[in-house]
């Protein structure tokens, strides 16, 4: 009887730590306690609605009505993928005009760059730099009118109360003005480039209370903070067409023309106050107006209402945080877990939001202009590679299509440089164009990218249809990379460069060869790249075999990895110890390489992370060193860079990593933490640690579920 009971007892109490084992985290709890909470007006903590194509971000009344108190911080921005503009071409500017020839390997190279002089060719490399321009499309915002009669101003606004409830998408927002209450609730909706709100005062019943659409031109500065009304002879705006419950508007800046409509739930009359600003009274029998206001190239004359909206966000948002994957550090005693935890939540939320469109994202997203609002694709990786490896492969796949789109100009800038297949751009537009740069024109680790994101997305789905998908633009991809190696005869071995600048853009392109970390990509891109080939029943290309075959070592000095074979001073001179510490993203952002050493690799990421000025770093370089931690054994280093008490790894309260004043926020940084707890959680190839990245001393407490391994 006995036993019985003693075998009865440890039968419960296994069957107890398996039940536990297996309760799924509650995602919601996991999510909603991460909600952003305002109670003031800060500059750097607007709070944005969207869906991946179209962002809306607004002030502390839930609408964007106090833009010029935020342009300095982060702009109350409404952008789409299609809202783009140029300047008129009045001087026929041509895109060769900006092309220089570098002579490298004993052969003229043409390159899209930056010109000083002669004032011509300046002219046409500037032109075409910041033409096209993403469009801020439109401010909507609250114009409250005081007892006096005169406009509230900011500092009318008390008592702010404001929630993004992640769960929902919904920005609850709840504020007075001289004693009136008013409430605004805040949608997108999860289909269309279209944001509904719903506003309940007093103050509408006596007409102090209204909606105001303004429009600005672009400044074609190196950011837009959409707030530009001084040029108002350069743009047009006019009221196409208005019922009591529909108005539309049409505006046009040279030859952009886009709509922007308004649905209301209840009737109300549209006027213009004065050019490109225009104001919705609404009908003064109720205390509650709800309207939708969408943005489109086309008239569409019908909106889906407050409501409909909604719904779309309530159940878009539902699915999107049951997909995937989720990691929960409940009951860790770490202090610093709840606030990795945090910025894991609102990292999944601005990226979907901002990186998960259509096109490659810029650095900013879908809330205000960063090199004139282009996409940079060396980042594209540190946007949305984590889609992935959270499980969601359909916000990657989003954007893959468009490199479909631009293969032809990519393949047409590798044959004018004397290269076979595709050299995929750097810094580029929707159409694929080129944009001049003296350091984005001789980047080449956005290269091997493609492949990237292809083995990713076959490891979600190992089939024939991925294959045949991306396959010929894997092989285009190799093909570049082949030609692009150039055989040595002395040393006899392949090398790459001189004629480019590292990820470590520190170098110059005319003195760099054989980037180690580049080295490393190119060599695991290409062998990827074949083992598509077998996949694909096609026999291995024998030209990349030999590049293979005799590609360089890893460079190494006094027992540590150089950042470039040619930078053998790298570790003595200060000025190389500045931007992105890319020698680690060799054994980090990269799996086993051919050759590394790891006692070495080690040695080298000791002495980066006591020698390195992390002050002068970019958001992702901190998730790139935990990755390398996390390869390497060293957890509590991981979770260490990950937290790094430097500027440029700030985490701001609405979760955007902040930079500086120029880039107050920036989203490779976001992205890059989330691969980064993917590889410190899941792990990677022939990784048997479970949680390799996660400190095993006890005071870490971690369930993940939904995450796939790193390569």
């Amino acid at each position: 009887m006995i036993r019985k009971t003693i075998l009865l007892t440890v039968l419960l109490f296994w069957a107890g730590c398996l039940l536990t084992q297996a309760q799924p985290i509650d995602r919601q709890a996991l999510v909603t306690r991460h909600n952003v909470i305002n109670k003031v007006h800060d500059s750097l903590s607007p709070l944005s609605v969207g869906n991946g194509t179209f962002c809306f971000t607004v002030d502390g009344t839930g609408l964007q009505s106090f833009p010029e108190a935020y342009a300095k911080g982060i702009p109350l921005g409404t952008e789409s993928e299609w809202g783009w503009h140029s300047f008129p071409n009045t001087n026929s500017y041509r895109f060769e005009e900006s092309l220089k020839t570098y002579k490298f390997h004993g052969r003229g190279v043409t390159y899209g760059v930056q010109w000083s002089t002669p004032e011509r060719n300046k002219q046409a490399s500037d032109y075409f730099r910041i033409n096209v321009h993403r469009l801020q499309l439109g401010n909507v915002g609250l114009d409250i009118i005081k007892n006096n009669g005169k406009p509230a101003t900011i500092k009318d606004i008390k008592f702010i109360s404001q929630v993004l409830n992640l769960w929902t998408g919904e920005i609850k927002s709840t504020f007075s003005e001289e004693g009136n209450l008013i409430e605004v609730s805040t949608f997108a909706h999860q289909g269309k480039d279209m944001v509904s709100a719903k506003i309940k005062s007093s103050l509408l019943q006596e007409g102090r209370l209204l909606v105001r659409l303004r429009f600005s031109y672009p400044t074609g500065s190196f950011g837009d903070s959409g707030d530009n009304y001084a040029s108002v002879e350069k743009h047009k705006t006019v009221i196409v067409s208005q019922s009591p419950r529909f108005a539309s508007i049409r505006h046009t800046l040279d030859t952009t023309s886009y709509n922007v409509e308004v649905q209301m739930d209840n009737e109300a009359v549209l006027t213009k106050k004065m050019d490109h600003y225009f104001q919705l009274t609404p009908n003064k029998n109720s205390d509650t107006f709800s309207f939708s206001c969408g943005f489109n190239e086309k008239e569409t004359k019908v909106l889906p209402a407050y409501e409909a909206t909604k719904l779309s966000s309530e159940q878009g948002w539902k699915n999107f945080w049951l997909s995937g994957g989720a990691v929960d550090f409940s009951g860790s005693t770490d202090k610093r877990a709840m606030e990795l935890e945090r910025r894991i939540i609102l990292s999944q939320y601005l990226t979907k939001i901002q990186c998960s469109g259509h096109y490659p994202p810029q650095e900013t997203g879908l809330t205000y202009n960063s090199w004139y609002g282009k996409p940079h694709l060396e980042m594209h990786w540190w946007h949305a590679a984590h889609f992935a490896l959270w499980n969601r492969p359909e916000l990657l796949e989003n954007s893959l299509s468009w490199y479909d789109q631009v293969a032809a100009k990519a393949r047409d800038i590798a044959k004018r440089q004397g290269y076979k297949g595709v050299r995929w751009q750097k810094m580029t537009d929707p159409v694929g164009n080129e944009s001049p740069s003296s350091v984005g024109a001789f980047l080449i680790w956005q290269e091997p990218h493609f492949i990237y994101y292809s083995e990713l997305l076959y490891r979600n789905h190992p089939d024939v249809k991925t294959l045949k998908k991306y396959r010929d633009l894997v092989f285009a991809t190799a093909d570049f990379m082949a030609s692009y190696a150039k055989y040595d005869s002395t040393t006899h071995r392949f090398i790459l460069g001189k004629g480019l600048i590292p990820a470590q853009e520190v170098f110059k392109a005319e003195e760099t060869f054989n980037p180690i970390f580049e080295l490393s990509y190119w060599r695991w891109a290409l062998t990827t790249a074949q083992q598509w080939r077998v996949r694909s029943g096609v026999a291995r290309d024998k030209d990349w075999d030999k590049v293979l075959n005799g590609l360089s070592s890893l460079p190494q000095q006094d027992g540590l990895y150089l950042p470039a074979e040619s930078a053998t001073d790298a570790y003595t001179n200060p000025k190389y110890r500045t931007d992105h510490p890319i020698v680690l993203g060799t054994y980090g952002m990269m799996p086993f390489p051919k050759g590394l050493d790891t006692v070495v690799m080690r040695r080298t990421f000791d002495w980066v992370w006591k020698n390195w000025t992390w002050s002068k770093t970019w958001g992702w370089d901190f998730p790139l060193t935990a990755m390398a931690a996390t390869r390497l054994g060293m957890p509590e280093k991981a979770i260490e860079a990950l937290l790094m008490p430097i500027q440029t790894n700030t985490y701001l309260n609405n979760g955007h990593n902040y930079q500086d004043g120029r880039l107050s926020i920036y989203l490779p940084g976001n992205g890059g933490l989330l691969s980064a707890i993917a590889l410190m959680c899941a792990g990677y190839d022939g990784c048997t640690v479970k949680n390799p990245g996660i400190p095993k001393n006890n005071q870490w407490k971690v369930k993940w579920e939904g995450l796939s391994k790193m390569p």
